[in-house]
């Protein structure tokens, strides 16, 4: 978390002018804005807003975004993982957050938007976050992760969950939480996403990223959401602002088709060329932030079996190793290992456990939502 929020609004701004006067290329947005909906409503009296918890005014004006929101981005905190779960834990557990964010990180605020505790007391973050979540157009620019600072929604969660998993009531706030902001702001369960997913980190930790695809199933299942409203991929909407492990995955899958990039995770010039060239060659439409959309991912990415070899199968043991499958060895031969963490990442996700990496898989491992995950229960 390196980026300042105005240097991320500078950005979008940028980005605004030049797709207005290309007309050849298309904008990267995912989402349009979207009143709140007439369901809701609904008081918010169990947030604790800034003023609850004793927020320090903001070191620097704030300021809310031009562009929609189109994701939840969920993290842990690296905390300790207490077994205080009092509401003066998490009063602290806020106050903590916004000294090391104001004080040690030198941002304006607290940099998520809102934050859960491990009793499952949720507080605001950033102030305004609250006040934005009762309108439902448009959201507060944050820190919690840079690229996505003004369209992703950053949900902190207490403790640390590399090895370790959330307790019920975080659980259980975490829920209400993502199923009140995808009401307000027009979204779905398959736009919650993972910190890793859009940056290099070990948040939000492999054992509560496991949890994920049962969180969004909870969330699908309390929104009343139909299978026809989910996308059969939805894919980590990637672009130049974000480096990331998947965003190294594209890379090697760059490298296979022959593209002179460097699998290092960082979205570099090299890539953003790549990229583009890859949707020109393939008649996709050329996203001027380089954007990998569904079609990007679904063109690029081979389907491998047992007797696959190379680069796109390291691409997958690397990230399947550092989201958690330690035993999984890069080594770009398909061997049981590998096979075995995709069956198990198959049955997470709901997808047939036949241990090939096709289409749906891919979507799985670079941090995607399938279709299938919400017909498990």
């Amino acid at each position: 978390m390196h980026a300042d929020h105005t240097e991320l609004d500078r950005r979008t701004l940028l980005r605004a002018g030049f797709g207005a006067a290309t007309v050849a290329v298309v904008g990267t947005e995912l989402a349009r804005p979207t009143p709140a909906r007439a369901d809701a409503g609904g008081d918010l009296d169990w947030i604790i807003g800034c003023d609850g918890w004793g927020a320090r005014p903001p070191k620097d004006p704030l300021s809310v975004s031009a562009i929609p929101t189109n994701k939840i981005i969920v993290h842990h905190m690296a905390f300790p993982n207490v077994t205080d779960y009092s509401r003066e834990q998490a009063v602290k557990l806020a106050r903590d957050c916004q000294d090391l964010h104001i004080d040690g990180n030198g941002w304006s605020d607290t940099g998520q938007h809102f934050t859960i505790s491990r009793g499952g007391y949720v507080l605001e973050g950033r102030r305004g976050s609250l006040e934005r979540l009762r309108v439902g157009d448009r959201q507060m620019i944050s820190a919690h992760c840079p690229g996505e600072n003004g369209r992703a929604i950053g949900i902190e969660n207490e403790g640390t969950y590399v090895d370790e998993t959330p307790p019920e009531a975080l659980l259980d706030s975490l829920e209400r939480l993502c199923v009140t902001i995808c009401r307000r702001y027009g979204l779905h369960a398959h736009d919650i996403f993972g910190h890793w997913d859009f940056r290099t980190t070990q948040c939000p930790g492999a054992a509560f990223y496991r949890q994920f695809p049962t969180l969004r199933r909870r969330v699908f299942r309390a929104l009343g959401t139909g299978l026809g409203d989910v996308p059969a991929r939805r894919w980590p909407d990637l672009w130049r602002f974000v480096s990331s492990p998947s965003v190294r995955v594209a890379q090697y899958l760059l490298a296979h088709h022959g593209y002179p990039v460097e699998p290092s995770g960082v979205f570099d010039t090299a890539t953003v060329a790549a990229v583009q060239d890859w949707q020109a060659r393939n008649g996709l439409p050329i996203d001027i932030d380089a954007t990998l959309t569904a079609e990007t991912w679904e063109t690029l990415a081979p389907e491998l079996d047992q007797h696959a070899t190379g680069l796109p199968v390291t691409a997958a043991q690397y990230l399947l190793n550092f989201k958690g499958y330690a035993d999984v060895a890069v080594t770009g031969a398909y061997d049981h290992a590998t096979r075995r963490a995709v069956r198990d990442l198959q049955a997470l996700h709901g997808l047939p456990r036949n241990g090939k990496i096709g289409t749906g898989t891919w979507c799985a491992i670079v941090g995607g939502v399938v279709r299938q995950s919400f017909t498990r229960r």
